[in-house]
């Protein structure tokens, strides 16, 4: 039997990419990569990221770092200046583009992995991406992974074939839960709060998109939340 190929998955350690290297893991090998970039969880995040890594027993594993981010501001995700909103505005699309927004980030974690599957012959990036039911992020898109792809063919070596995979892109978050369900993820280990890294918060966007989408799949979370809360 031939051997699988394989893929390098951008696994933050939230819902999205677990269940995008659930999914990716039925047809490729998995080599994880993670990045930190001094968000408020980064270290919980990371927890996150080797407990999958260790569900799925992948062994090949990289761990970036972008300092950049945290100098460079403008995201309440690393400038502690800047407050995490917990009203849940942004939830609704008439919103525009949140103050969660790290500028051009996912551009610098492709890049990495880019450059990481073609030392290690990788044929795939996969990155758990949403479009809907997200926070409107721009760097989410179908057209910016496409645009990223064409830019690989122009930016590697001629014999390097890799293409970019979003296995839950198009889904609503509600799906992604079930397809989590399905393939057996381990959602128990994932983490999405802005804000904390001991409870979840259940108040920033990210826990409230969470909190909604395993609402409407008929489903506990299973991760602690701060406070009583509706699920």
């Amino acid at each position: 039997m031939a051997e699988k190929p394989k893929a390098v998955v951008l696994l933050s350690g939230g819902m999205d990419s677990c269940v995008s290297a659930a999914i990716t893991n039925q047809t490729h090998r998995l080599a994880l990569l993670h990045a930190s970039y001094g968000q408020r969880t980064e270290a919980r995040e990371r927890r996150a990221f080797e407990e999958i890594a260790d569900f799925y027993g992948v062994s090949e594993k990289l761990v970036v770092r972008f300092d950049a981010f945290a100098q460079i501001g403008g995201s309440a995700l690393t400038d502690e200046r800047i407050a995490v909103p917990e009203t849940g505005a942004t939830l609704a699309p008439e919103a525009g583009i949140p103050i969660t927004y790290v500028p051009f980030r996912n551009a610098h974690f492709l890049s990495a992995a880019v450059s990481w599957a073609e030392v290690i012959g990788a044929t795939a990036i996969a990155i758990g991406a949403v479009e809907q039911d997200s926070s409107g992020y721009p760097d989410c898109r179908p057209a910016y992974y496409r645009a990223f792809e064409a830019l690989i063919r122009e930016g590697t070596r001629p014999q390097t074939n890799i293409r970019i995979v979003t296995p839950v892109i198009d889904l609503k978050k509600s799906k992604i839960v079930r397809r989590g369900a399905e393939l057996g993820a381990p959602l128990e280990r994932t983490w999405s709060c802005y804000q904390f890294d001991d409870e979840a918060c259940g108040t920033c966007d990210s826990c409230r998109l969470r909190l909604q989408a395993f609402a409407e799949a008929g489903m506990r979370d299973p991760i602690a939340y701060r406070a009583p809360i509706a699920r």
